[in-house]
C-alpha cells in the first residue's frame, strides 16, 4: 500500500488536525486546541481516529505524522557501535549539520538542498496529497553522523519513483555505516510500493558514484556542464536502482 492510499480522513476537521500536525513536525493537543478553529469537543475524538489509522502517534506527550519505518537497529564494527533508526523531530539540528558537512566536503548538491529546505520547514517527515519524505538516521552516542533520506512526489505517473539522498560524515566513514543507511531506506522504499530509486550526483564526487555503483545502482544518464560553481561547470551523473 503506497503512503497516500491512507490518507482517508471521513471528516474535514480531522484532515486540519493532521495537516496541521503534518507542518508542525510535533505538536501538543492543547496547540491544537488554542490554535484550530474546531470543535473542543470533538477533538480528543478525532485525535483519537487519527492514532487508531495510524495516521498520527504520541511520543514525549507531543503529536506526530505517523510512518510505518521499524525499529531501531544496532551494529557495531572495530569498535565503532552506532545505530540505524527512524529520524525524529528531535533530531532536525543535528541531522541538518550532518547533511551540510557531507555536502561541503563532497560537493553533494542534492543533499545540500535537502538540509536547506528541512532547516527552512523545520519539519522532518512529510506525508501528504503532494509529498512523501521519509528519513534515517545513524547515531554514534546519540550524535547523527549519517542519514539516508527519501522524498517522492504524490503524482500518479511517478508514484512508483523516489529521490534518495545518502552520507556519513568523514570521521565515521569506513564502518559499513553507509552500506546499512542504504538497505534500510531502500527497504523501506519497497515496503510502501515504489520501484525505482533515484539520485544525481556532480562528476566530481567520484566516491558516491563508486558507492552506488557498488550497491548495484547504475548510470542512467549525465547532462553535460549541468552545475556551475564558481566558474567552473561540472557534469551531472543521474543514477538510479530498480527495486
Amino acid at each position: 500500500m503506497k503512503l497516500s492510499d491512507k490518507l482517508e480522513f471521513g471528516h474535514e476537521d480531522r484532515r486540519l488536525i493532521y495537516e496541521y500536525i503534518e507542518s508542525h513536525g510535533a505538536v501538543t493537543p492543547k496547540e491544537l486546541e488554542r490554535t484550530l478553529r474546531v470543535d473542543p469537543s470533538g477533538l480528543k475524538h478525532h485525535i483519537a481516529i487519527l492514532k487508531r489509522d495510524d495516521l498520527i502517534e504520541v511520543a514525549d506527550d507531543k503529536l506526530l505524522v505517523s510512518i510505518e519505518a521499524g525499529a531501531e537497529e544496532e551494529f557495531t564494527d572495530e569498535g565503532v557501535d552506532y545505530i540505524i533508526r527512524p529520524a525524529r523531530q528531535e533530531d532536525l539540528t543535528g541531522l541538518v549539520g550532518a547533511i551540510r558537512q557531507v555536502s561541503e566536503e563532497k560537493t553533494y548538491i542534492v543533499g545540500e538542498s535537502v538540509a536547506d529546505v528541512i532547516d527552512h520547514e523545520e519539519v522532518l517527515l512529510r506525508h501528504n496529497e503532494l509529498e512523501s519524505r521519509m528519513f534515517f538516521v545513524a547515531c554514534v552516542n546519540r550524535e547523527v553522523v549519517g542519514w539516508v533520506h527519501l522524498s517522492a512526489p504524490e503524482l500518479e505517473k511517478l508514484g512508483h519513483t523516489a529521490e534518495l539522498t545518502v552520507g556519513v560524515i568523514d570521521e565515521y566513514r569506513g564502518h559499513g555505516i553507509g552500506s546499512h543507511l542504504l538497505h534500510r531506506g531502500l527497504e523501506w522504499a519497497k515496503e510502501n510500493g515504489f520501484e525505482k530509486i533515484y539520485n544525481s550526483v556532480p562528476s566530481t564526487n567520484t566516491d558516491a558514484i563508486q558507492f552506488l555503483e557498488s550497491h548495484d545502482w547504475e548510470i542512467e544518464a549525465t547532462r553535460a556542464k549541468h552545475y556551475k560553481l564558481g566558474t567552473t561547470y561540472i557534469d551531472e551523473v543521474m543514477m538510479a536502482v530498480r527495486l
